[in-house]
């Protein structure tokens, strides 16, 4: 992830910028979601520590004009790793562009590894950090 903004529109009133951490945390949570993902993995040693979980196997950079996602997963032992994959593809472009007004170039699914059948899926708020998902 790199500490530029996005930016989404330009008008005669000002910017609309969307801090990449923003996005990373969309495509998390639609991610997360997609049937056969287990839970998303950790590339860097940072994520491990951190405090902030929400954007955690999740990387967005700007390349240019492009924006490209890295997704880190894994995935649910007997799914079809190309159709978990596509459908994810799919499904993060479409939440970001309707959440954002931002066009995704690229969505990289990187399948860490195959979770066997019999290991419990983590609950969706312990993939998260416990304040992120409270909406009171």
């Amino acid at each position: 992830m790199t500490d530029t903004n996005i930016i989404t529109n330009s008008e005669a009133l000002g910017e609309i910028v969307i801090a990449p951490q923003v996005i990373e945390t969309i495509v998390a949570i639609a991610a997360a979601k997609i049937d056969g993902v287990y839970s998303l993995r950790n590339k860097r040693f940072a994520d491990l520590i951190g405090k902030k979980a929400d954007g955690r196997g999740v990387y967005v950079r700007q390349d240019e004009d492009k924006v490209i996602v890295d997704i880190y997963v894994y995935l649910t032992y007997g799914v079809s790793v190309p159709s978990v994959a596509m459908t994810m593809q799919s499904v993060v472009k479409e939440n970001v562009l309707d959440m954002s007004n931002i066009v995704i170039d690229e969505v990289n699914i990187h399948v860490a590894g195959v979770v066997p059948e019999k290991t419990p899926k983590p609950d969706f708020k312990d993939l998260f950090d416990e304040d992120f998902l409270d909406v009171d």
